[in-house]
């Protein structure tokens, strides 16, 4: 069985929910409907660093979000799927218009509707507080919780696993 190390080395575009990984899941509702996420800098700037060292970035969200919208645009990702009730399909889409394979995608989720996408990916990854099934299939648990910087821990083991980090992190040094 391959290492998650291994199966990150592959990883050419990495997707994430929303959800439980990007958030900490909890969902803020104005009273007119309006919908509220916080979201943790440090994860954006791991998706920005993944970017800029030749990993594309997708979003493949069940709900639908304007805030999300925004801090896709913030984060120049290029593949957002939101209200997607059958993720595997949007992956489908993104092999299709990336012409990647299946083993290149990078998968980060925590609950059921990521289950078909989680088991069929090249990298599976989750966060502590994911249900027991998603955990089941994953090949990296992050130390961290969704929202508080577990999505960055995925976006600095893909750049370890590829021998990027160091060059990715130089900049900062100086």
């Amino acid at each position: 069985m391959r290492s998650a190390l291994d199966r990150a080395r592959n990883v050419a575009l990495m997707a994430f929910d929303v959800d439980g990984i990007l958030t900490d899941g909890t969902l803020f509702v104005g009273a007119g409907g309006e919908e509220f996420k916080a979201f943790n800098s440090l994860d954006g700037h791991g998706m920005k660093m993944l970017r800029e060292n030749g990993v594309a970035i997708a979003i493949i969200t069940g709900r639908h979000s304007a805030s999300v919208a925004m801090r896709a645009r913030e984060l120049g990702v290029t593949h957002l799927y939101q209200g997607v009730q059958d993720k595997l399909a949007a992956c489908g889409d993104l092999l299709g218009k990336t012409g990647l394979r299946q083993d290149q995608i990078g998968y980060m989720g925590d609950d059921l509707p990521d289950l078909a996408l989680l088991s069929r990916c090249g990298f599976a990854a989750t966060v502590p507080q994911a249900t027991d099934a998603v955990k089941q299939v994953s090949h990296y648990i992050s130390t961290r919780d969704g929202g508080h910087g577990a999505a960055r821990e995925v976006c600095d083991f893909i750049l370890r696993a590829q021998e990027k980090l160091d060059a990715a992190t130089a900049a900062y040094r100086t």
